[in-house]
């Protein structure tokens, strides 16, 4: 009996009317499990075998209008699995070889009695059932063979028992990017994929003699870094067998895993790095559940809190780190992630931090809420100090000095820089000093007084000033350049201020400086030097101001004493008399509102004080209350210039008010100020001039410089006055001088010549200098202009005529000559006589001009000086004409004539010709025939035209 678990899950479809085929249906639905159908035409037959799964058909050979050939061939157009079973009980050949061709299964004979055919149909039908079975699973394997065969992610290649290459699929092909069709029949590990490197065959050669054993093998393999794109290939081995347990193959398969390879190397690289990045970054990642319990906690924790992650955890929840309101949850439901919240968090070593927090709703593992933790402290605190540097820069706006910048910076270092230690030294550019100017009551308890420092660079401040360099020290000990060893600081900072100074900053700790401190050191001192900077500018502009200011009145002031000056000029050229030119100048002086009185006094020699001889202004009895005594101090500064030939000026009358009585009388006048010039030309005095004034300081450095100048012109103007008296003075005092000094020229030349010398008038002034002629006598002519050649003070010498032993010569002199200094204060050189013993000076003077001033200016120009005669002598017509001849010549006329007369060109007979003289001056011949006959004619005309009456007059009383 057939065992119901064959065909038990088997449906057989039994087709015909045949007795033998309902017998059979009725013993198969009994004996076995099997799912029996059984319908009686080839249409039903057809069409359940359409509609269901059917195991096995079994059909009689003559069935209604067709025969079960024609079932079997219309069954075959549908599928060539199903079994078929073709019984007859007519049986032949020929049905045999037709059910045959057709694709019939089984073919059977029903011959014998019933229950053998039947026992033989059960037996026939479970055979090809079987046989259909088995062949449908060979089919689905080899169907998912070549499925795997044929996968294009598996490059498989299939050995036979020897190891040898059997086949290849394509993407095997393509992997080894090589010809397969040559290697068909090589060992697989001798394949030139796996050759290129011994290390690779030999693992494929191991792996494939594994398999080759009967056991499964897998290995991953690289390509030789030599190939372009290399690959890595997992490999894996698995042996096939046959139903007897024999090796039929061996099945290689290879998967690209370079991609793979890469992604996870990728991965371990993005791993360490997110391992290095977390444990070395500043912001902390902390993951929470939904408890506030940690589930993650960033290994870089310490760099924020300075605990380990494990103390973290100790510590409790995340409320016990951040605090319990950090944010609304329901707040973080509804946005997903909340930033920048602002909280303090306290560290291991008890210090508060200012953070800056991020929570995100996250799912990472048992993790439901994501911190991520930012310490903004530093960033912080710069802000804070940032705002209050801000707030010293406002105060600097409204300090005007250096010293209040400085006090400033010491007030606001606190806050700025939070160190309690800070100074300014101020640069003192004329002591070339460094001056503490400012600095805090911790500066003192903990540095003591701070002293000056010389800019040498041999202290840390002047080192940090003369350098330009800011110093930071973690401990100022340290450092060759400190001063005072015994200072408690510690941490110091120097930073310059620009040319103003240092700033100096510091603590008793050490190492305090971090970057925030240190720039914010630096933006507080240069917010400082720029402060430092605007005071300097605004201050050089405000004495620029009051420079120009000053400028500005002086420049008026000057412009009115300028048009003083011109009026005083115009009315000294008017003036007659010196009488006029002092009362002129002071009433035009005192017509200046800026000058309360004017006076111009006489120096009295005889009772050595001040004369006044003429004044303008509000002199208010001052001239009356008392006298002018001559001092070089204590007096009048009238008296004190009269004594000393200076100006004398006295800026604040009101000082040493007690000391000099003067001052009392002058300060009851409002005379606050006072200025007096000395009258003198060419050493002679004539006076002196004094202006008061009613303010202090009304006499600047121009306006004295202008009023000194005028001085001089008046007293220019004074001596013309004079000069033009003496020369309208008929009456002149002749005095003879005798003087022993080596000084006076014509002295120096008779001692080294050893000759006498005689001037008797004659000389010229030029823009060489000064030409005189002197006669010598008692010695050789060449021999004396040889001596005169050694004189400094002879420029130039020339003999214009000789006469045996004696001659004229012709000096040039590099000095004025005395003709010309007496002819300056009015007096007239008449002759000297110089031996190599003495020198015999006469001098004319006039009555309008004091004999006493000219001794005195004598006697202060030479030494041993001796007054040996004096005459008045009447010249009234020898002076008249005199003037009027030599006021028709002109100095070139002048010099022509005395050069021919002095050269012996008029003696008779001539000593010299015209040719000599002109040879003499430089000039042609004819030129000084010209020049003598005109001064000739001016002579003759001066004699007979002009003063006929008076050269009658002259006859007659001879």
């Amino acid at each position: 009996m057939t065992s119901p678990s064959i065909l038990g899950s088997s449906t057989v479809l039994l087709v015909g009317t045949n007795d033998w085929v309902t017998r059979f249906t009725a013993a198969l639905e009994k004996r076995t499990d099997v799912s029996v159908q059984h319908v009686r035409t080839k249409t039903e037959a057809i069409d359940t075998v359409q509609k269901r799964q059917i195991s096995c058909l079994i059909t009689e050979y003559s069935l209604e209008e067709t025969t079960g050939v024609d079932l079997l061939k219309e069954v075959r157009k549908e599928t060539t699995a199903l079994p078929v079973l073709l019984a007859t009980a007519a049986g032949s050949e020929a049905i045999a070889a037709e059910a045959i061709e057709a694709g019939v299964t089984d073919y059977i004979a029903i011959t014998d009695p019933p229950a053998q055919v039947t026992n033989e149909l059960i037996e026939r039908t479970e055979r090809v059932i079987r046989s259909a079975q088995r062949s449908a699973t060979q089919r689905e394997r080899a169907r998912q063979f070549d499925a795997i065969f044929n996968d294009s992610r598996t490059a498989t290649w299939v050995l036979d028992p020897d190891g040898a290459l059997a086949r290849v699929n394509n993407t095997a092909r393509e992997m080894v990017d090589n010809e397969i069709g040559g290697l068909v029949g090589e060992s697989f590990w001798a394949l030139p994929w796996w050759s290129q490197a011994d290390s690779i065959s030999t693992d494929v050669q191991q792996l494939v003699e594994k398999a080759l054993n009967g056991s499964f093998g897998n290995a991953v393999v690289t390509q030789p870094p030599h190939i372009d794109q290399p690959r890595v290939i997992d490999l894996s081995v698995r042996p096939v067998e046959d139903g007897r347990g024999d090796l039929v193959s061996v099945v290689v398969e290879g998967v690209d895993i370079t991609e793979r390879v890469g992604l996870e190397r990728d991965l371990r690289q993005s791993e360490e790095l997110h391992r290095v990045t977390l444990n070395n970054m500043t912001d902390t990642v902390l993951i929470t559940d939904e408890d506030g319990e940690y589930t993650y906690v960033c290994p870089n924790v310490h760099f924020i809190f300075g605990y380990t992650a494990e103390e973290i955890r100790d510590l409790g929840t995340i409320n016990d780190l951040l605090g319990d309101d950090l944010f609304r949850r329901s707040e973080l439901a509804i946005d997903g992630v909340l930033k920048n919240i602002e909280t303090t968090a306290t560290d291991k070593a008890g210090r508060e931090h200012t953070l800056l927090v991020n929570v995100r709703e996250v799912s990472i593992q048992d993790g439901t809420v994501l911190f991520s933790c930012r310490d903004i402290t530093k960033r912080k605190q710069r802000e804070e100090a940032l705002a209050t540097l801000h707030e010293t820069a406002r105060d600097f706006l409204y300090a005007e000095t250096h010293q209040e910048i400085a006090q400033h910076v010491v007030d606001d270092t606190p806050s700025v820089l939070d160190l309690a230690v800070s100074a300014v030294y101020l640069f003192d550019a004329d002591a070339n000093v460094l001056r503490p100017a400012a600095y805090s009551t911790a500066m003192r308890e903990l540095n003591g007084p701070l002293p000056t420092v010389p800019t040498d660079g041999e202290t840390l401040p002047s080192y940090s000033f003369v350098e330009d360099e800011a110093l930071f020290f973690d401990d100022v000990h340290e450092a060759d350049r400190l001063e005072n060893r015994a200072t408690d600081l510690r941490s110091v900072s120097y930073i310059p201020l620009g040319k103003h100074g240092v700033f100096v900053a510091g603590s008793d700790q050490v190492s305090t400086f971090d970057d925030v401190t240190r720039e914010l050191s630096d933006l507080l001192a240069a917010t400082a030097e720029a402060a430092f900077d605007r005071v300097s500018r605004e201050s050089q502009l405000r004495e620029q101001d009051r420079t120009l200011q000053q400028q500005n009145e002086q420049l008026t002031a000057l412009n009115r004493t300028n048009e003083t000056i011109r009026e005083i000029d115009q009315a000294l050229v008017q003036a007659e008399t010196a009488e006029e030119i002092d009362h002129t100048v002071c009433e035009l002086l005192a017509a200046d509102d800026r000058f309360k009185f004017v006076w111009i006094g006489a120096i009295d020699s005889t009772t050595d004080t001040v004369t006044p001889r003429a004044w303008a202004g509000r002199e208010q009895g001052y001239l009356d209350s008392r006298e002018f005594p001559l001092a070089a101090s204590g007096v009048d500064p009238s008296g004190q210039t009269a004594a000393t030939g200076a100006v004398t000026m006295v800026t604040n009358v009101a000082a040493e008010l007690r000391e000099e009585p003067w001052r009392k009388d002058a300060l009851t006048r409002d005379f606050l100020s006072v200025l007096s010039i000395p009258l003198v030309y060419n050493d002679l005095t004539h006076g002196v001039l004094t202006v008061y004034a009613t303010t202090q300081d009304a006499f600047d450095e121009t306006a004295t410089a202008v009023l000194a100048e005028l001085g001089e012109t008046i007293a220019s103007a004074l001596s013309a006055i004079e000069r033009k008296n003496a020369l309208l003075t008929t009456s002149v005092t002749r005095v003879e001088f005798v003087i022993d000094d080596p000084t006076f020229v014509l002295s120096r030349l008779a001692q080294d010549a050893a000759c006498t010398l005689s001037y008797q008038g004659g000389v010229q002034q030029s823009t060489e200098g000064s030409y005189v002629f002197v006669t010598v006598e008692d010695a050789s002519l060449n021999e004396v202009s040889e001596a005169a050649s050694q004189i400094v003070a002879i420029d130039d010498v020339q003999q214009i005529s000789v006469d045996g032993e004696s001659g004229v010569l012709r000096l040039r002199l590099t000095q004025p000559f005395l003709a010309l200094e007496l002819a300056d204060h009015g007096a007239v050189f008449r002759e000297a006589t110089a031996d190599p013993d003495r020198t015999t000076l006469v001098i004319d003077i006039p009555d309008t001009i004091e004999l006493r001033a000219i001794t005195r200016l004598i006697r202060e120009m030479f030494t041993d000086v001796e007054l040996r005669s004096k005459q008045t002598l009447d010249q009234a017509m020898e002076h008249d004409l005199y003037s009027k001849f030599l006021d028709k010549l002109t100095e070139r006329q002048l010099e022509v004539i005395q050069t021919a007369y002095y050269s012996g060109y008029f003696e008779s007979p001539r000593e010299s010709t015209g040719e000599d003289v002109a040879e003499t001056l430089g000039i042609s011949p004819p030129a000084f025939y010209k020049h003598a006959r005109t001064v000739q004619r001016k002579l003759f005309a001066t004699l007979f035209d002009e003063a006929n009456p008076a050269v009658a007059s002259s006859m007659n009383e001879g």
